[in-house]
């Protein structure tokens, strides 16, 4: 049988006769019945994993499932074994389904990690035997297959056993491809998958008989062992509901339960925790490389959900529907066991926090709020320090992006941030020379290159204690990973990113490629600059993989082996992130080199303004409010969790799975912030009193009633504003209880008997309104100027008729106001006088 591409000779003449003939009626029926049909005289285009772009007909698809091992040393077995499966994805019946293994030239180049996987079939010119899968696949059938291949023999192998003439150390390109007869068709290459395969050393029984056999453990390339450092991310998106303050026992409300799925035995946060658990082993004696060399990157968000999951919690019925109806979780219990065994692990690893929610730092710096930024970027250690009981390394950021903008980069470095760690194509160097590396091959595209550590020209940090920074003072670093590394890295696992730092011309779908072949990349990868000394790159590796990781256990796993591997075979040497920032600083000045994928990428700037004006008012509500000692909630407590829904509106997280989805979400929860603040505002007034209040006298006080519905304690004070005809005296600040409402009197003078409407409101001691403002109708007993001339010329005239009856009874006479008076009455009065005198000196 002869294979499409297997360089065989061709078939004999009744063979071509029988497919001419195949081929007739196959025209002949199209033409009767509309069918449409694949001709073939010459190989078809394949349809490989990840890079083709044919758009021909699909019949067969080609997965790989694992390599075993999946890195050779030169102390493993002189063969590997591939395993695959072949699925019929078409409409019609393949025959002949067979398979071959190719290889392309080693990786010379570290772009080659990724472009390698692009190259044209033909690129991949050492080809195996044609192994047979199966006679015949129908539409929807598949059939699993393994081949085992030796690495070089200068004898004859065993049948089924092919040869890629690999004699030398390197990271080598391979291929399988499968080839079939589709109906009414001809044998062709269907499809095939593309992954590297690592080789650290070569095995003495797969030795090439002219050259020496290689040692055991290979010595270190030239330049010595490659210094490297790893981070292990454990982020996930924000899953707290916004809008909803802090309380004493509330229970916290998600916007779904898919976290306690990944907090769940098998699940991905699960499982990235188990990997280092299994590999690290910290309660059993053993080499402690790893440990040194790695170092966690948590995100305090994460923490803090996780924190709030395992009091008990609920979600919401439609992650949509904020105000809904809402569930209790089902995660509380694996929640509190992740931690748990999170707070067990991390003690004995370096531990770094990510910013807060994944924030993006630019976006940060639009809002122009300090205190949110302190939050965002300051808290995160201080956060990951106390839930985890660790001592976390300071003064370094992670952006998401891997690549920042001058505004966030400035935000950073005012925030008393040492060092970011970015892409090293986020940086040129400042001068305008090229940072790119000359290629071994002339054929192969040159590659950025940066060294370890640079400094950023003109981002000075502040002075101590604030201020501005004085001349010659330390400036901004940048810690630079390798982005071909760490491209690889992001494509394992499930939901595989591309990140923003990936460049355009090696840029494909990797959701195409099997996990197994990412995960073969990914292993190329981390060991390509081991075996391969640059001239001019730095002998230093950095693994940064995206914040939101997604390798399962054995996938993690199989990443440490071959981390442990380089250590225990002399091609790298661990070092610690703590060991990294402190080394020298490269003294060529460095700009920052906003990638524009990552400005694409980055949150809009419209959400900047509705997030510096909700964090502004949050901050005035927070300077209002009272920390009374036997109050359960603190103002901070309960105000921050809004600062928080703030920063996760600036979250990069899902913004590479599409900005519409993302926009959504950080949107709502703005909304939703804004909702709750307003609420706030409007939970503390004044009472207004039912009908007319009316005061008893022209100054007596004027009662009012203020309401506080915060759990909090709150400062106030009165806003009234009093007509011309009162006089009303400020009490000046006064503290309503939290829930409680409090009487106060406000001493007033009112000079009108008229009806008076005196509005009054409440504020904040800054002056911010409170609530809603009242209208008060008062009206006053007194009289005012009137009743005073009234009551003085009466009280003149009692005085004058007073002394006139004594001028004249001095004087004998009567009272010309008597004169009218009867004798006889007047004599009665006499007597009755008498008679009232002398019964008062008789008592």
């Amino acid at each position: 049988m002869t294979r499409a591409g297997s360089g065989r000779p061709g078939q004999d003449t009744a063979g071509a006769l029988h497919r001419w003939i195949l081929s007739l009626v196959a025209v002949v029926l199209a033409v009767l019945t509309g069918v449409p049909v694949v001709l073939t005289a010459h190989p078809a285009a394949a349809e490989p994993t990840g890079s083709n772009t044919s758009t021909g007909p699909k019949f067969l698809k080609l997965s790989l499932d694992s390599v075993t091992p999946t890195a050779i040393t030169a102390t493993s077995d002189p063969y590997f074994v591939v395993s695959g499966t072949v699925t019929n994805i078409g409409d019609r019946q393949v025959d002949d389904v067979s398979v071959r293994i190719q290889r392309a030239a080693p990786v010379t180049n570290p772009s080659g990690l990724r472009s390698a996987l692009r190259l044209d079939q033909g690129s991949y010119d050492i080809t195996g035997e044609f192994q047979d899968v199966a006679d015949q696949l129908t539409p929807g059938q598949r059939k699993q297959f393994s081949l085992t291949v030796a690495l070089h023999s200068a004898t004859e192998l065993p049948s089924g056993i092919s040869t890629l003439d690999i004699t030398a150390p390197g990271i080598y390109p391979l291929l399988l491809n499968v080839n079939g007869q589709p109906a009414y068709g001809g044998q062709a290459r269907l499809d095939d998958a593309r992954f590297l395969l690592p080789v650290l050393g070569i095995p003495a029984a797969a030795a090439d008989p002219k050259h020496p056999a290689p040692p055991a453990v290979p010595a270190a390339p030239d330049g010595g062992p490659v210094a490297t450092t790893m981070l292990w991310p454990l982020a996930d998106r924000p899953r707290l509901v916004a809008g909803k303050p802090g309380s004493a026992d509330g229970e916290a409300l998600l916007t779904d339960d898919d976290l306690a799925a990944s907090l769940t035995s098998g699940g991905r946060l699960d499982q990235l925790l188990s990997a280092l658990e299994t590999t690290l082993k910290p309660d059993t004696p053993r080499d402690k490389s790893l440990n040194t060399s790695l170092c966690l990157a948590v995100d305090p968000d994460l923490l803090i959900t996780v924190s709030d999951m395992k009091d008990g919690y609920r979600v919401l019925a439609s992650p949509s529907d904020p105000d809904g109806s809402t569930r209790a979780g089902t995660g509380d219990h694996a929640a509190k066991a992740w931690l748990d065994r999170l707070r067990s692990l991390a003690p004995s690893m370096c531990v770094v926090a990510l910013p807060f929610a994944q924030v993006d730092p630019g976006a940060l710096a639009a809002t122009g709020d300090i205190t949110l930024s302190d939050r965002a970027l300051n808290a995160p250690a201080d956060l990951v320090d106390q839930l985890l009981a660790v001592k976390s390394v300071r003064g370094v950021a992670l952006p998401d992006a891997g690549s920042i903008d001058t505004e966030g980069a400035q935000l950073l470095a005012h925030h008393g941030y040492s060092t970011a760690l970015l892409a090293d194509n986020a940086v040129t160097p400042a001068d305008g020379r090229s940072n790119i590396s000359s290629a071994k091959s002339p054929a192969a595209p040159a590659d950025s290159v940066s060294p370890d550590l640079v400094r950023l020209d003109g981002l000075t940090l502040p002075a101590p204690g604030g201020g501005d920074p004085a001349p010659g003072a330390p400036e901004l670093h940048a810690a630079t990973f390798d982005i071909w590394s760490a491209t690889a890295l992001a494509a394992v696992g499930s939901h595989p990113p591309t990140p923003p730092y990936t460049p355009d011309r090696v840029r494909y779908d990797v959701t195409n490629d099997s996990r197994a072949a990412r995960l073969q990349d990914a292993l190329g990868a981390i060991t390509w600059t081991a075996l391969n000394p640059q001239p001019g790159r730095p002998r230093s590796l950095l693994l940064m993989p995206p914040q939101q990781w997604g390798p399962n256990r054995d996938e993690a796993t199989a990443l440490l082996g071959q981390l442990d591997l380089m250590y225990r075979d002399n091609l790298a040497a661990p070092r610690s992130l703590t060991d990294l920032l402190a080394q020298q600083v490269d003294p060529q000045p460095y700009d920052l080199d906003y990638l524009p994928t990552a400005a694409d990428e980055a949150v809009p700037g419209h959400f900047a303004e509705p997030v510096r004006q909700q964090a502004h008012n949050i901050t005035e509500l927070m300077s209002a409010l009272a920390d009374v000692p036997q109050q359960e909630l603190s103002p901070r407590g309960f105000l921050t969790p809004l600062r928080d829904d703030l920063i996760r509106a600036l979250t990069m997280s899902d913004r590479r799975a599409g900005g519409a989805q993302a926009d959504t979400f950080a949107q709502r929860r703005i909304d939703q912030t804004t909702r709750t603040v307003d609420d706030l505002f409007r939970s503390v007034t004044v009472l207004p009193p039912g009908g007319v209040y009316t005061l008893a006298s022209e100054q007596s006080p004027l009662l009012l009633v203020a309401r506080n519905d915060l759990p909090v304690a709150i400062r106030i004070k009165f806003r009234i504003d009093a007509p011309a005809e009162t006089n009303i005296t400020d009490i000046g600040e006064q503290v309503l209880p939290a829930k409680g409402t409090r009487s106060f009197q406000i001493p007033t003078e009112v000079s009108d008997s008229r009806n008076l409407v005196i509005p009054i409101a409440l504020t904040t001691p800054d002056g911010v309104p409170l609530g809603n403002a009242v209208s008060v109708s008062v009206r006053s007993n007194a009289y005012g100027r009137v009743l005073a001339i009234i009551t003085a010329s009466a009280g003149a005239l009692l005085l004058l008729l007073a002394g006139r009856r004594l001028w004249h009874r001095f004087r004998g006479q009567s009272d010309p106001a008597d004169e009218g008076l009867d004798p006889e009455t007047r004599r009665r009065v006499n007597r009755f006088s008498r008679a009232k005198r002398e019964q008062r000196k008789e008592a």
